[in-house]
């Protein structure tokens, strides 16, 4: 269903987190390669980030689980079992080979007008687009029952309180306790990696990227209008329109860049942005763009989702993290 409160608060906790990890810490929010990087090369950029955003479950689960997405059920046969792990392994090959997902290229990417992210995102996207309304006959997608997807529900005052509180302190957090209390050190970058896990958690469980069911829908209004669910186009409006706009403000540059740009990230003393470029794109790069957008397009799951629903559902989750971490060793 149509959810256009929810996917703006949680799109704005989706700015929070990625635009704070990126001014404060000079990072960017590229969920695979943080997932990656806990796995293969644990460091204190990585691991709190992926920390935050498992922990961001419980204040979700305790205070609001109507918020809670409703998931298929886990594998439950040798074959669901077998067909998970290959899209783990799709997932964990082509956000690998193709240098990121929907949080590094399409959120972080576009709004930092990035020519490559663009190409990555829109082979992605296309590619999930059509998978997901013609791979076993579109069967993929769910209806919403006896109503259009795109019939619009509103959150209850529990939902509204909690959703507006966590934007708020979320908020207060970035721009105010944030440059005010914490110097720049090791240990001020690694607290708030963990505090940018927590509210992009929080903004994909909110704005309904984490539920799966609601990605796969609006991919349907290629061919089925009725099952279409628009809210996730909320997020290029409230998550990476913000972004887009903090980036142009803020014009951060890449190491050395700062002497130029006379801007610096709150918490660290240079920029860590992709250097890559357009030229640096080859065969690899849209296999693996192509590969990610398959998975995505097939189950409606991206590597951040991944992790909140492994954490959800463990049996899941071992099927797909290990099919993904397979993806990332090849």
């Amino acid at each position: 269903m149509f959810t256009p409160i929810h996917t703006s608060l949680g799109a704005l906790l989706l700015f929070e987190g990625s635009s704070g990890l990126l001014f404060h810490n000079g990072a960017v929010f590229g969920i695979s390669s943080l997932i990656s990087g806990s796995v293969f090369s644990p460091s204190h950029d990585n691991v709190p980030i992926v920390a935050g955003l498992i922990s961001s479950v419980l204040p979700v689960y305790l205070l609001a689980p109507s918020l809670i997405p409703s998931y298929p059920a886990p594998p439950n046969s040798l074959a669901s079992a077998m067909a998970t792990l290959g899209v783990g392994f799709l997932l964990g090959w082509g956000t690998k080979n193709g240098r990121g997902c929907t949080s590094g290229h399409m959120l972080c990417g576009l709004s930092r007008l990035s020519p490559r992210s663009l190409i990555a995102t829109a082979v992605f996207f296309t590619t999930a687009l059509i998978t997901a309304n013609f791979a076993n006959g579109g069967s993929n997608i769910p209806s919403c029952g006896s109503v259009p997807c795109y019939t619009p529900i509103y959150p209850s005052s529990t939902e509204v309180v909690f959703m507006a509180g966590a934007v708020l302190l979320s908020s207060i957090t970035n721009f105010i306790l944030v440059p005010k209390v914490l110097k720049p050190s090791k240990e001020s970058r690694t607290l708030f990696s963990y505090l940018a896990g927590v509210e992009f958690g929080l903004g994909l469980l909110i704005s309904g990227m984490a539920d799966s069911a609601k990605v796969l829908r609006f991919f349907a209004f290629l061919t089925d209008p009725s099952r279409f669910d628009p809210s996730l186009a909320l997020i290029m409006l409230f998550g990476i329109g913000p972004s887009l706009t903090a980036y142009l403000m803020q014009s951060p540059g890449q190491g050395t860049e700062t002497e130029k740009t006379g801007t610096k990230p709150t918490l660290a003393e240079q920029w860590r942005l992709p250097t890559a470029t357009v030229a640096d794109i080859d065969l690899r790069f849209v296999a693996g763009a192509v590969a990610f957008g398959v998975a995505w397009g097939l189950r409606g799951v991206c590597p951040g989702p991944a992790v909140l629903r492994s954490v959800l559902q463990p049996t899941w989750g071992l099927a797909t993290m290990t099919g993904y971490t397979v993806g990332n060793l090849i």
